[in-house]
This record gives structure tokens, sequence and C-alpha cells, in this order.
């Protein structure tokens, strides 16, 4: 008998603003995770302030419910006891707090996200009572939080003990790249992304949704002005972009240089492009998911130490702050001729931004939201250790085909044959970034010969009909070829039978059978 995927239906809510001050990225990242909390069955609504450059109607027009807190009526000054964003909040933080309750209007909350700079603990112990849990996102490090789990996907060297002293003890804390927010046409474009030969023929220049400043137009004179220049260039501005005319207009008057705004294809201009200019942030995971290095300036605070720290890894190219004078110094030209000689380069920062950031990290996320959810990925030659040790596990092999303990040597050599194998996957089920299983696939036509086996401290738990039911999604939509499923199982082996059987496969002449 087949069986329905199960949805947890959860409210869901985040406190997060956009503004001409606080620029848009901590409403976008938020947008991202909340699509696909809402794919995975969340009811999810947003509550924002109406700050000149809110983003609300954006938020709005993507389906999510918003409740307005109404914009402030006069500067707010801050005092030394406040937080150091605590102006962008617009108003105290005991009275943001005491609208956002009454926004709740006393719904049940599973997850309350906040994603804002000058909210801390203060402001989420008044909150804890209304609502379930509290996801807290943030880069900074500055202030103390009470909530049930971090998220900081940001790069720094002391990225492991930056929030220890500044959340509880019990807080789950997801740090680094490998936890980057970025959409899915990210992860599906990497999927086909070419290999990069270094040679620039096609430059993306993207600062942010607002760009106060207006580095994109310091960039486009710099670009101008190298006459014999072998690239075409996308120049890409978000609708909330108080110069977005000005650039519209630059481009028009020179040729080979295309304007785009507010798009919604990031991933495939990045993917085009042979190096961008731009700013850092979220843009940093973008762009390296893509493969694409980058000349990068600090157009906040909160980026310079990433910017220098990707610099360091040999990520990007990083300017430093803006200053007064244009874009166009001979400091970016410089480094745009050493790009422009140096394709290897160009070449070797691809392979490191590739490394850095797989484009699952939402994936990865929710499935901590959602910890029910198995997360199954391609099987890489740095699990190959963790996978003998779980295979010649005694559980494991009191099941297997192959009973006999294997050595690490003749482990490896198999592994190694196994991951170039075309017909043959080896996959990976997750649970909150933790490993539960493997599953191997053997491809035969139009039919798979499945096997897997747990890691060893998981049985007993239900995980394995989970596995081969995230297992068969998985073929479904990476082998849409494939028209049946077969499992063979050792006589008097039951609980792989009944895993089986509760997946959704048939007993057929002594062996199980899931038809696609």
């Amino acid at each position: 008998m087949g069986t329905r995927e199960k949805f947890v239906y959860m409210n869901i809510v985040f406190r997060t603003d956009a503004s001409l001050q606080i620029g848009t990225g901590h409403v976008m990242r938020c947008l991202t995770l909340a699509d696909e909390l809402r794919q995975r069955g969340a009811v999810v609504s947003f509550v924002c302030r109406e700050h000149p450059g809110n983003l609300i109607g954006l938020i709005e027009g993507k389906g999510y419910s918003v409740k307005r807190l109404p914009q402030p009526t006069s500067e707010y000054f801050v005092t030394s006891e406040d937080v150091a964003h605590a102006a962008w909040l617009g108003v105290p933080w005991q009275q943001d707090a005491t609208e956002t309750l009454a926004a709740l209007g006393g719904t049940q909350l599973g997850w309350l996200i906040v994603d804002h700079y000058a909210l801390d603990r203060r402001w989420e112990q008044t909150l804890r009572p209304s609502v379930g849990k509290i996801m807290v996102i943030d880069d900074l490090a500055d202030r103390p939080h009470d909530c049930d789990l971090l998220l900081d996907q940001n790069l720094y060297q002391n990225m492991a003990t930056r929030y220890d002293e500044l959340v509880p003890a019990s807080c789950a804390k997801l740090l680094g790249p490998k936890y980057a927010l970025l959409r899915p046409e990210f992860a599906q474009a990497r999927k086909n992304l070419r290999q990069r030969d270094g040679q620039i023929r096609r430059i993306l220049v993207f600062f942010g949704g607002v760009d106060p400043t207006n580095e994109t137009a310091k960039a486009i004179y710099a670009l101008v002005s190298i006459a014999d220049r072998p690239f075409t260039v996308d120049v890409v501005v978000g609708g909330g972009n108080p110069h977005k005319q000005q650039i519209e207009n630059l481009c028009a008057g020179h040729e080979g240089f295309h304007y785009h705004c507010q798009v919604d294809n990031m991933a495939e201009l990045m993917a085009a492009a042979d190096l961008a200019i731009g700013a850092g942030g979220t843009a940093t995971w973008e762009r390296c998911a893509m493969g694409l290095t980058a000349i990068v300036t600090a157009l906040a605070t909160n980026q310079q130490e990433l910017s220098e720290r990707a610099a360091r890894n040999g990520l990007c190219f990083y300017l430093s702050k803006p200053k007064n004078h244009p874009a166009s110094s001979d400091k970016l030209l410089y480094i745009l001729r050493v790009c422009l000689d140096f394709p290897e380069t160009l070449r070797h920062y691809s392979v490191n931004c590739l490394k850095t950031v797989d484009a699952l990290g939402i994936k990865r996320v929710v499935n901590i939201l959602f910890p029910q959810h198995i997360f199954i990925r391609c099987a890489c030659i740095e699990d190959c250790d963790a996978v003998y040790a779980w295979r010649n596990a005694e559980e494991t092999r009191w099941y297997a085909f192959n009973a006999e303990s294997i050595s690490i040597e003749a482990h490896r050599e198999w592994y190694s044959k196994t991951l170039e194998i075309s017909n043959r996957a080896l996959l990976i089920g997750e649970i909150g970034n933790k490993p539960v299983g493997v599953l191997r696939y053997d491809f035969v036509d139009y039919d798979a010969l499945v096997s897997i086996y747990l890691v060893p401290g998981v049985h007993g738990q239900g995980i394995g009909s989970q596995l081969i039911h995230s297992g068969t999604k998985w073929i479904q939509e990476n082998y849409p070829n494939i028209k049946r499923i077969k499992a063979e199982i050792l006589s008097g082996n039951m609980p792989s039978v009944n895993a089986f059987v509760s997946a959704g496969f048939k007993e057929r002449n002594k062996t199980l059978v899931f038809s696609l």
C-alpha cells in the first residue's frame, strides 16, 4: 500500500524590515526561507514596519500576509543602552514588541523567525511567552539573543565560537556558508553550470537592492574608461534603487551595457558572467554557488570582515569600503587588468567558490526546522571513511548479503570506482544535517535495484521507511526514465521488508517492487 507525503502544518511568522537605511537583504533572504517553508506545508506570514523603502508590496505580491507596523512619526534617537543598530527599528524596542504582539493577535506559532539588527534578547524575551520557538538570523554577533536556533551564514575567523556567550547553551547554531539561504534557482542553475576558462567575456555589476551611495554608477564609469574592453556588461539594480533612472541612461549611452531592474533570474545572469563587480553580503554566497569570482566593495560595516575573509580564502578580490572618489580608482582598474591578463587566477578562484557553497543551505535549514524530513544528497569522496564505518558496523552486517567485514583498502577502491560509475547512484540521507542512512541504486534499462542500510544508532525509529520514501522521490526527480525500483532482501530480514512495504513497495516473486 502506498504512502502519502506528510506535511507538518505550522504557523511561522517572520519579523523583518527593509528600508532605505536597512536595505533589502534581510527581507529577501527571509522570503527565500519563507518560500521553502511554504512548500513544505507551513503557513507563513510577516510582520514589517512601514519604513520608507519597505518591501511590503513585494512580500504581499508573493502571496504572504503582512501585518503592518506604523511608520515612525519622528526620528528615533538611540541611547548608550541600545544595540548598535537600534535606530533602524524607528521606535523603542519596547514599543515594537508591544505592536508585534498586537499584530500576532494570539496566533499560535510554531516558529517566530527574527532577522533584524535592531532586536536583541530583551525583545525576544518579551515575545517568548506568546510563541513556540524563536529562530534568529544574524551576521553581527554584537548582542545577546534568547533563541532556540541561530543562523549566521557568513564566513569568519572565529565562526565556531563567536556566539558562545550570546545565546543560551541549548541554542542550536547553524554557522557558515554551508547554510547560505539561496533561492532554489541557484541549485538548479548549478546542475548545468559551464566550466569557466578564465577569459572575461561578460561582467555582472550588482550592488544590492538599494545602493544608496551609487556604487553602480561608479563601476560603470570605470568599465567605460577601458577603451579596448573585450567584454559586455550586465548592470542590475533593485526596484528601490534611487538612482535607477541615471543607471538606465548610462547603460543606454554606452555600447555593450545592458540594464536590468528587479530581476528574478539572478542565477542565470551569474552563471553567464565571467566576473562580477558588487557588494558583500548575501550576494557573496550567490556568486560562490555559481563559481563566479567578484571584485567586492563593502557597503556596510558588517560586510567588511566577511569580504576580507572571503578574499583571504580566494573567493573574491576586496576593494575595502567605498571612498568618496569614484570606483574607477586605480585599484579597481588594476585588479580588473589582473583578471584580464591572468585567466588561470580566475579559474582557481572559481573552483574555490564552488567548493565553499553548494547551494543546498536552504534545504539544510528547513530540514532542521522540520527534522522529520530526510534530505537526500549524493555521496562524495569525503564520505568514504564514514561510509566504511557504517557499512562495517555489526548491526549493518547482520542483514547484508555479504556479512563479512571488509578492509579499508578494499572499501576505498570500491568507493572511488562507485562514484565514477554512470549506472549507479550512491546517496546519503540526512536529518538535521546528521547522516542517518545510505542508499545505493544500480540502473539496468528502466529498472533500479536499491540497497539500503542505516547509520548505527538510528535503528528502530522508523527512519528506514522514511529514507526509502525520500530516496524514491529523489529517483523520480533525477532519473525520470526509471519505471520500477526493486529491492532484494535476505529471507528473515523482516525489519527491512516492513520498511519497504511502509514506503509503498509490493512483494512480487520474493522481490519488493515500487512502480513509478
